[in-house]
């Protein structure tokens, strides 16, 4: 009975280690954010910035995409998009709130949708 006792905690032990190291240091993502400027870009990439665990924010103002790599084990990707709409910008998953939106200067207000 022992023996199974043990067994059984180290068979669960296992998994709890297993579930922990699929987070990964380096995940990268791709999203849409949209914007119009180079102030839009130093507020979007300043914003995902802000979030503890993002390494690298790079938001293209052509394709209105933002490369983002971060470290999974301290922040997610919905934290950073948050992030990003409170500083006035929608992203293809969080908008941002009107009154946000109404605070960026004119060159930076895009048309939404």
């Amino acid at each position: 009975m022992r023996k199974l006792i043990l067994a059984t905690v180290f068979l669960l032990g296992g998994f709890s280690i297993q579930a922990q190291d699929k987070l990964n240091k380096n995940a990268k993502y791709e999203f849409e954010v949209n914007g119009n400027c180079d102030m839009c870009q130093s507020r979007i990439q300043k914003a995902a910035f802000s979030v503890s665990g993002v390494k690298s924010a790079t938001w293209s103002i052509e394709t209105h995409k933002l490369n983002l790599i971060l470290n999974e084990e301290k922040a997610n990707v919905l934290e950073v998009k948050k992030a990003i709409a409170k500083a006035g910008y929608d992203t293809d998953e969080v908008k941002a709130a009107s009154e946000n939106y109404s605070k960026l200067p004119g060159c930076c207000q895009y048309d939404r949708k």
